[in-house]
């Protein structure tokens, strides 16, 4: 399993990483694996705005659709247009051009209430 270390963690295999004044949002190494083959992405609008740990897209694959949720509330500055032709991106490379969407968090510090990369391995080699 691949981790992100500069980017922390959620238990429903969310990561987020900080990128300047923004984050961006994708889901885990662990969680794409889980999935199988991607086949569709369904992403919010720009501009919408979400609290912390609510739903806010859906990740499709060959086994299952799986909601994905928001690790900090905030209002969405971008998303990844290019996983609607090639959602495939995900399975690739889930930390680099399979990310999801950027944000713009109302409270950047939550982040460091998140699962450190070190805490993030130790739940999923629980749920294995």
């Amino acid at each position: 399993m691949k981790l992100d270390t500069h980017a922390r963690y959620r238990e429903s295999h969310e990561w987020i990483r900080p990128e300047g004044d923004y984050f961006v949002v994708g889901i885990s190494d662990h969680a794409q694996h889980s999935l199988g083959d991607i086949v569709f992405v369904d992403l919010p609008r720009i501009g919408a705005h979400f609290p912390a740990q609510a739903s806010f897209g859906v990740v499709e694959s060959v086994k299952a659709a799986s909601d994905v949720y928001l690790p900090l509330e905030g209002t969405i500055i971008r998303v990844n247009e290019g996983l609607a032709d090639h959602p495939e991106w995900i399975n690739r490379d889930c930390y680099g051009e399979g990310w999801l969407v950027q944000l713009k968090a109302d409270n950047p510090d939550a982040w460091d209430g998140l699962l450190s990369p070190e805490a993030y391995e130790t739940l999923v080699g629980t749920e294995e």
